[in-house]
């Protein structure tokens, strides 16, 4: 028997680790009494063998045990009171995820076993279940580390003011990909398709931002109805890459390493979307797979005076402790480890302000933060907050600390309800310079404001030009679900239409949003298929459809090609003239010195902005002067001279350009344009004063060149 020949081993790393010769496996709970090793044969449905782990060092249950290596199916069982009422809810019937697990291996199959009570019992939560749980769960599985990255030193870091990001979901992105074999389509080897990388790095994007791999688990009401949650965002595995993405379920963790090397040598960036704020186990109701059984006071957030019940400021049952050190620990841990191990790139984190939520509130300053702030790995990571939720004082845009990027939906709202007439110009100009009301403080960026229209909740950039309001009969919760304010407009017809005039209307409309997206200050984030228009049939809450509905269909015809060139257009813009993407905010400041202002304001008769002009305002011009740099400091391609229009009116506009002496305009961007809407450099050059016949709802990029400028001369470089 292994349990034999243990030794007491090491509280030290947490997990299962293999040594050549035995694994240490080392578990934290400070209210267990005592902590069983399982481990089970290849099938991971019989267990072999129960081994008490034989010392408690500082509240980790530690051991070694010889002769098991790589492939190893475990699990935990701890022991300690089930005492509801005071929070604890141990129960060595219920087999335990490992909270440390590289990998998992199985489903998880929905059974009453799974509940530390009994369901129906009179007293619901308060009874105690003696049901195994064993066969019912996914197993955790011992790893061998060891990989060849094929010569790539680590990570591939993408500076921030270079950074586009590109949000798409694993399966979603190549499940209907015509260059991908059918045998891995929708999984990480379909991502590490060199097709596909090509394609997203031909756009212009440097960054992928993937939906939640972490492993997670299916709702057990979304299976009843046929569904899945196919977002992800049920995670009960923060250190195991999900299986369910792998081609090869037992080799899921080879896999995801080899996706990263081969994103990375497509000159791409790794992004996680990180679900730390709650877990798979729910409220007091829910299942017992890991952290409820492991040590529930010390994970999650219990009502104080009321521990049996949890604190659910993420509206999904629980939110875990982030103010417990070994919570925080195993958090930061996470992190490290899938930036030092598996070479990721940075972190989205979903509902971050929970995160940051201390118990007297949101706290820029909590354990949390600080932890990531002094660690020499997360510093140098992107790290980026979705900072909102649902709880108290929970909408925090602009709140996190130095280091830190955030999603923006102000501009999201902002742009969408411009272009649709809802809002003015006034709105639209802090948005369009990284919203300095929001982020300009305590030395911050410019890149730290994350710029997106769409995200994967909500409309797609079509269904917001196609739809007036939700569409989420698929979901069976008789629409209820979804948010009821979509900022969105069908421009007459709701749905597809096949009348040319609507259908023009409706490219233009997204062509003018991606085209503010891009020229805007910031950090911009695409939703993967925007970029050709792809639809969801006007569901804004697609969570649960793993189907048609959210795959991206890649047979998006001229139309959709058409828009691709344009974006294309456009992100190559942004590459080569840095004004678009400066690293500091912008001012109105004169600067005498240069005798200069970076950025103007201007009528459509050319006439620089006066405060009365703001008013009602739905056509401004916005001129940037790339030869105002700090400190003198001139950088290659800076000093290129932009006119950007924005026009929302619903009528043609006569736009008199600003008077430049001795130079003259050439317009790059006119999104009345729809095939293409690049215009080939040095085909439309306009004198000072001369006047330009704006179509209405239409967006316009121009740059100054100098009189001697010869027509058929490149982009500056």
């Amino acid at each position: 028997m292994l349990k034999d020949r243990l030794r007491e081993g090491h509280p030290y790393p947490r997990g299962a680790t293999w040594d050549g010769e035995g694994v240490n496996f080392s578990l934290f709970s400070a209210h267990a009494h005592k902590v069983e090793v399982c481990l089970f044969d290849r099938d991971g449905m019989t267990e072999i063998e129960r081994i008490t782990l034989p010392e408690y060092t500082d509240q980790i249950f530690h051991g070694w045990v010889p002769d098991i290596g790589p492939g190893q199916f475990y699990g935990y069982r701890v022991h300690g009171p089930y005492e509801p009422d005071a929070g604890h809810r141990f129960n060595p019937n219920k087999l335990l995820l490992d909270p440390y697990a590289r990998a998992h291996l199985g489903d998880l199959h929905w059974n009453p076993a799974l509940f530390g009570y009994t369901i129906g019992h009179r007293d619901a939560d308060l009874s105690f279940d003696t049901r195994d749980s064993a066969r019912f769960m996914p197993k955790c599985v011992v790893i061998d580390p060891g990989f060849d990255w094929h010569g790539q030193s680590g990570r591939s870091p993408v500076p921030w003011d270079q950074t586009v990001l590109y949000e798409a979901h694993v399966k979603g992105l190549t499940r209907l990909h015509p260059r991908v074999p059918e045998g891995v389509r929708g999984t990480y080897a379909g991502l590490s398709t060199r097709g596909v990388l090509d394609y997203i790095h031909a756009l212009g994007v440097t960054s992928l931002e993937l939906l939640p791999v972490h492993s997670f688990v299916d709702d057990q009401h979304l299976l009843e109805k046929g569904l899945r949650n196919y977002w992800g965002y049920n995670t009960i595995g923060f250190f195991a890459p999900d299986p369910r993405y792998a081609a090869d379920r037992a080799e899921s963790l080879r896999e995801f390493k080899e996706m990263v090397s081969a994103i990375h040598a497509a000159g791409l960036e790794v992004i996680l979307d990180v679900v730390y704020n709650h877990t798979a186990e729910g409220n007091e109701c829910g299942p017992t797979l890991s952290f409820r059984g492991i040590d529930n006071v010390s994970y999650y957030r219990l009502i104080k005076d009321q521990p049996r019940y949890y604190v659910n400021d993420t509206g999904t049952g629980n939110t875990v402790n982030l103010s417990h050190p070994r919570v925080i620990q195993m958090v930061t841990d996470s992190l490290r480890y899938w930036a030092d191990e598996m070479h990721v790139d940075g972190f989205r984190f979903d509902l971050g302000t929970i995160l940051a939520r201390e118990p007297n509130g949101f706290d820029n300053q909590s354990g949390f933060l600080k932890a990531c702030s002094q660690d020499p790995t997360l510093e140098t990571v992107k790290l980026i907050a979705e900072p909102w939720d649902c709880g108290p004082g929970g909408y925090q845009v602009g709140g996190f600390p130095p280091g830190w990027a955030e999603w923006n939906d102000r501009f999201r709202d902002v742009v969408r309800n411009y272009w649709r007439g809802h809002e003015g110009a006034d709105a639209l100009a802090p948005r369009l310079l990284a919203s300095p009301d929001q982020f300009d403080h305590q030395g911050r960026k410019p890149w730290a404001c994350v710029n997106f229209l769409t995200a994967h909740d909500g409309f797609t950039l079509n269904d917001c030009v196609t739809y007036g309001t939700k569409h989420n009969d698929a979901n069976g919760e008789e629409g209820r679900d979804g948010a009821e304010l979509n900022n969105s407009c069908n421009y007459g017809v709701e749905g597809p239409d096949d009348d040319p005039a609507r259908t023009v209307l409706r490219g233009r409309q997204m062509r003018n949003m991606l085209a503010t997206l891009l020229v805007a200050q910031g950090t911009p984030m695409l939703l993967a298929g925007d970029e050709f228009g792809r639809t969801q049939g006007g569901n804004n809450n697609a969570y649960c459809q793993d189907n048609e509905i959210s795959w991206v269909n890649w047979d998006f015809g001229a139309p959709g090609q058409a828009l691709v060139r344009f974006v294309t257009r456009l992100t190559e813009l942004r590459r080569r003239l840095p004004i678009l993407r400066r690293a500091r905010f912008l001012t109105e400041a004169y600067n005498a010195e240069l005798d200069i202002k970076e950025l103007t304001w201007t009528r459509p008769d050319g006439a620089e902005m006066t405060p009365p002009d703001w008013e009602g305002a739905q056509c401004v011009g916005l001129v940037l002067d790339g030869r105002a740099q700090p400190t003198g400091i001139r950088r290659r391609g800076a000093d290129a001279t932009l006119l950007m229009v924005f026009n929302a009116r619903p009528e043609t506009v006569a736009l008199t350009l600003p008077s430049v002496s001795d130079q003259h305009w050439r317009l790059l961007v006119d999104t009345s344009m729809e095939e293409d809407t690049s215009i080939p450099a040095g085909t439309r050059h306009f004198r000072p004063g001369a006047t330009y016949s704006m179509v209405d709802r239409s967006f316009l990029l121009f740059d100054l060149l100098p009189d001697t400028a010869s027509v058929g001369e490149p982009l500056p470089a």
